[in-house]
C-alpha cells in the first residue's frame, strides 16, 4: 500500500473527472486504438493511481474497424472484459475465441500463464470495451476463459452482478471482486451495500451524470468510494455504468 492509500480518510467518496483519467493513443495491428487508463498500466505510472484494492488495472480501450491488439502474454491474474459497444472478439494460443457484444461479459483467469488477443470483430465500425484486471487469491491456477450473454432489460435499473462469487448465475472469479452493470433509466435509482472493508469504484460510461450519495459524477468520469457502506446512485436523465466492488 502506498502512502498515498494510507492517507486517504477511512470514509470519502472520492470524484474522478474524466479529464483527470489518463488518455492515450496509438497504432496497432490493423489499424489503432485509443484508451482510458484508470490505474497505472504498460508505460503509464501514477503512484496516486496504482490500483484501488483488488482491482488492479481498469482501461477504457476503442479500436478502429478490424483493428487487433496483437498475441501478448499475460500470468496471475483475473480478467473480466466488458463489451461498451460493437463486438469484442478474444482469441489466444489456442486459436479463435467467442464473441462478445454490447453489455455481454467475459472472465479470464490467466494462472500459469495465457497469450492472448484483443480484436474487433467488426471491419466497419469502432469496438470499445472496458477490461479489468484483478489481483488472483493464488497464484499459478489452470487458465481458462468463459463469458455470459446480457440482455439490456436484464440491467436496466438493477445492479446486475456479472461477475461473482455470491450470486447465482454471474460469472465467478479467483479474486475478493463483484462486478456489476446498470442501465439506469432517468429519475431511476439503485442501491447497492457494501461489506466491512469493501470499497467501490464506479465508472459512468455512456449517457449523462449521476449521483453517487449527492456527489455527482460525469459520464467517463467515476467515483472510488471507501468506507461507506450504503450507497446510493440516481441519474437524471439516462446513464451506464460499472460496480466494481472489492476488497479495498
Amino acid at each position: 500500500m502506498s502512502n498515498h492509500e494510507k492517507s486517504i480518510p477511512k470514509s470519502r467518496i472520492i470524484i474522478r473527472k474524466p479529464e483527470s483519467i489518463y488518455q492515450t493513443r496509438g497504432e496497432i495491428e490493423n489499424g489503432d486504438f485509443n484508451g482510458r487508463w484508470h490505474f497505472s498500466f504498460g508505460d503509464y505510472r501514477d503512484p496516486e493511481h496504482m490500483h484501488f484494492g483488488t482491482l488492479r488495472v481498469l482501461n477504457d480501450d476503442t479500436l478502429s474497424p478490424g483493428a487487433v491488439w496483437p498475441l501478448h502474454p499475460h500470468h496471475d491474474i483475473e480478467v473480466v472484459t466488458y463489451c461498451a459497444e460493437g463486438e469484442f472478439r478474444h482469441a489466444d494460443q489456442r486459436g479463435k475465441g467467442d464473441v462478445l457484444k454490447k453489455g455481454w461479459v467475459q472472465h479470464t483467469t490467466v494462472g500459469k500463464g495465457l497469450w492472448h488477443s484483443e480484436i474487433n470483430n467488426r471491419s466497419d465500425i469502432p469496438m470499445r470495451f472496458i477490461q479489468m484486471w484483478f489481483i488472483p487469491f493464488e497464484s499459478g491456477l489452470d487458465s481458462y476463459v468463459e463469458q455470459k450473454a446480457v440482455d439490456k432489460k436484464e440491467r436496466t435499473d438493477r445492479l446486475l452482478p456479472l461477475v461473482s462469487n455470491e450470486h447465482e448465475g454471474a460469472l465467478p472469479i479467483h479474486s475478493d471482486a463483484r462486478v456489476y452493470s446498470c442501465f439506469l433509466q432517468k429519475g431511476h435509482s439503485v442501491k447497492h451495500t457494501l461489506k466491512e472493508s469493501h470499497g467501490a469504484y464506479i465508472y459512468v460510461l455512456e449517457g449523462d451524470s449521476v449521483e453517487v450519495n449527492g456527489n455527482r459524477t460525469s459520464v467517463l468520469g467515476a467515483a472510488q468510494v471507501i468506507g461507506i457502506r450504503e450507497l446510493h446512485i440516481s441519474t437524471d436523465h439516462n446513464a451506464e455504468l460499472l460496480l466494481v466492488d472489492v476488497l479495498a
